[in-house]
């Protein structure tokens, strides 16, 4: 047995001073807190890069129009296009005259920043070279974020939990003197990055009642955005200004949610709840020890796996589908992107937590009528998952998210790899309670394909844009990866029909039917219409690796991927990947036989593979992306195949025979395939 608890502890992160980059979290899937380096977000303004925000799953935000109506996709002038003999229609372009109606699609609903806790000195704003003498660390085992400070002339000690089952922190305050005081701020919402607009207290309302001794319930009104906060342990609560109060306290928690809460919750109760909860996570599970390497990237390679599974547990494991930048801060307006889902989440199975990936799958279902609809728009049978959406399931306005066709096997793969890491007793109860979600899914992607009029061969056609997004929708045929992972979710559809007792046969036909993606000049492109895969498209996600790594790519000529493979090592533009292509490229050369070259695409030292002191992704570069959560995941799911293997393969894939990697580890399982 791995000692878990040493295995976890010797990677927490570790502050001494403010690090606007990395600020640490505290939460629990549903609900997160991001911390400066004083266990709250005292120094708020400091923190550009990366905001400091407190955000949840259900607190979402639109802005209406100046009438108080909202657009729906109905205003929106659609883009249409003309290809196999018929016409398509999609949210896509933006159009002379319809800017506003667009723009705002887009931008509503966006997560929103539910409060900021701070302290104040003698009342005033406190700044960064306040702060001297400083040292913070997550216990990542508990959960339980203690910061120690000197805060002019006065040592103060702050420690910050979450509740692991409600959406409630915990704040405990030691300081010397009594010039220390919390200051509770309410902000509109915003689509921006720090999902908060500070300058019109004029649009929201906050009212406060008193509910007990030192209990205060908030009642927060944002046009129909409702919300609540109760604050439990202040003492002597002022209201010097709009939205914001201050109070003194040595302990005190905050419980947020979107209908009044029962209860106040002690401090002492939250990080109880918090310390059962985080290790009852670690305790659960895989567990990969990397000590006995020899190689000088093992401890990095092994805080990276440790860190990103805090960091996914804290805000990728949720009843919705994760943002890119998880719960931290806003990411194109808080929603999430579908296409990243398995990136973030695929790897809860796989290392023996599937039941944190199963909370999301509901979501599935409540919006599979919207899907529905979105098939049927131009046609289609089944259900067409959107790209970038928010709860209500609907695409938002892109010129590249309606367009695009990765996303749709997805719930298939992670539906199979939880329903395989289930017990044989609770698989069919699961395969039928998501049945539905599988067969529309699958009508959808038997009806999508094209039938080629000179071969008697589907083709992925035009309008599409595939996973690397650098193509016009009107000439990409035959994507390689899109290829074969149609085949793969099909083949999985029909494995689900026949263990249900139901009708295969079309999906069975289609997946046999579908083009085989052929190399050109021994190389495999990115789709059949781009010769100049190599020279003007050298960049973004070089997405033909991922037909063979990721999935099996069962039709897939390894000898023509491994040239594609070196021909991508020579020529793609490295500063152009994004934190995900590494491990999935690695994944690539790990299934080729390639275990070295696998092992230093994974560790590649460029700025979007770096991880920070707290162990987000950070896209360096990107303005945006202080932490990409597809990152971390994509990087926990390699290593399952790495480690544990796939399909029929045991050995160890991913590790070097160099007598320089010696792991240890339990709990992980191969990918089935």
């Amino acid at each position: 047995m791995i000692d878990r608890k040493s295995l976890v502890g010797r990677h927490n992160p570790l502050l001494r001073a403010p690090d606007p980059e990395s600020p640490l979290t505290v939460g629990n899937g549903e609900f997160a807190f991001t911390a400066d380096v004083t266990g709250l977000q005292t120094l708020y303004d400091d923190y550009e890069i990366f905001p400091l925000c407190t955000m949840s799953q259900w607190g979402w935000h639109t802005q209406p129009n100046e009438d108080g109506s909202v657009y729906t996709l109905a205003d929106l002038e659609m883009t249409r296009y003309a290809a196999n003999g018929r016409e398509y229609i999609y949210p896509a372009l933006r159009r002379p005259g319809n800017e506003l109606v667009y723009d705002r699609l887009r931008q509503n609903p966006h997560r929103l920043n539910l409060a900021r806790v701070s302290l104040l000195w003698r009342g005033k704003r406190v700044r960064a070279r306040d702060i001297t003498d400083a040292r913070q660390e997550l216990d990542l085992y508990t959960g339980r974020l203690r910061s120690d400070f000197t805060l002019c002339g006065t040592r103060v000690s702050v420690v910050t939990v979450c509740a692991g089952d409600s959406d409630t922190l915990g704040f405990s305050i030691e300081e010397s003197g009594i010039d220390v005081t919390v200051e509770l701020s309410f902000p509109y919402g915003s689509h921006e990055k720090h999902a908060s607009d500070w300058l019109s207290p004029e649009k929201h309302t906050t009212t406060c009642a008193r509910t007990g001794i030192g209990c205060y319930l908030f009642e927060r009104a944002l046009h129909s955005t409702r919300y609540y906060a109760l604050l439990n342990g202040a003492d002597s609560l002022s209201a010097p200004f709009a939205h914001r109060y201050v109070f003194t306290s040595s302990a005190f928690t905050l419980t947020f949610a979107p209908a009044a809460p029962r209860r106040a919750f002690t401090f002492g109760e939250v990080e109880r709840n918090s310390e059962q909860t985080w290790e009852g996570f670690w305790l659960s599970g895989g567990a990969a020890d990397f000590s006995g390497s020899k190689d000088p990237r093992a401890r990095e390679l092994e805080r990276r796996a440790v860190l990103s599974q805090y960091l996914c547990a804290a805000q990728c494991a949720g009843s919705l589908p994760p943002q890119e930048t998880g719960l931290s801060c806003n990411s194109w307006y808080g929603k999430f992107h579908l296409e990243m889902h398995i990136l973030h989440s695929g790897w809860f199975p796989l290392w023996g937590r599937e039941w944190l990936l199963e909370k999301s799958f509901a979501w599935y279902k409540a919006i599979l009528g919207k899907a529905k609809e979105n098939a049927a728009r131009n046609g289609f049978r089944g259900a067409r998952w959107p790209k970038m959406t928010g709860p209500e399931g609907v695409d938002s306005p892109s010129r590249i998210a309606p367009l695009l066709i990765w996303q749709q096997p997805h719930i298939l793969y992670m539906l199979e790899l939880t329903c395989l890491a289930k017990t044989e007793s609770s698989r069919r109860a699961f395969m039928r309670e998501y049945w539905e979600v599988v067969r529309e899914t699958a009508e959808f992607m038997c009806d999508f394909p094209v039938r080629d009029k000179l071969a008697s061969r589907l083709n992925l056609a035009p309008p599409l844009i595939p996973a690397q997004e650098e193509h016009a929708p009107e000439n990409a045929l035959n994507p390689v990866f899109e290829l074969s992972y149609w085949r793969f979710g099909l083949s999985v559809a029909a494995r689900w029909a026949k263990e249900l007792g139901e009708d295969a046969s079309l999906w069975e036909s289609t997946l046999n039917a579908l083009a085989d993606p052929p190399p050109v000049g021994g190389l495999y492109l990115a789709h059949q219409n781009c010769p100049d895969t190599f020279g003007e498209y050298n960049r973004d996600h070089p997405s033909m690796l991922f037909a063979h790594g990721f999935i099996p790519g069962e039709r897939i000529d390894k000898a023509a991927m491994l040239r594609t493979a070196d021909t991508v090592s020579r020529l793609w533009r490295k500063d152009t990947l994004w934190g995900w292509d590494f491990a999935l490229c690695a994944m690539t050369q790990a299934r080729l036989g390639r275990p070295e070259t696998a092992m230093d695409i994974l560790l590649e030292n460029t700025p979007k593979n770096s991880y920070t002191v707290g162990g987000n992704n950070f896209q360096r570069g990107r303005s945006d992306l202080p932490l990409y959560l597809p990152g971390n995941g994509s990087l926990l799911f390699a290593l399952a195949m790495f480690l544990a293997g796939y399909g029929n393969v045991r050995s160890c894939p991913g590790l070097p025979d160099n007598g320089r990697w010696k792991v240890e580890y339990e709990g992980i399982s191969p990918l089935p395939y």
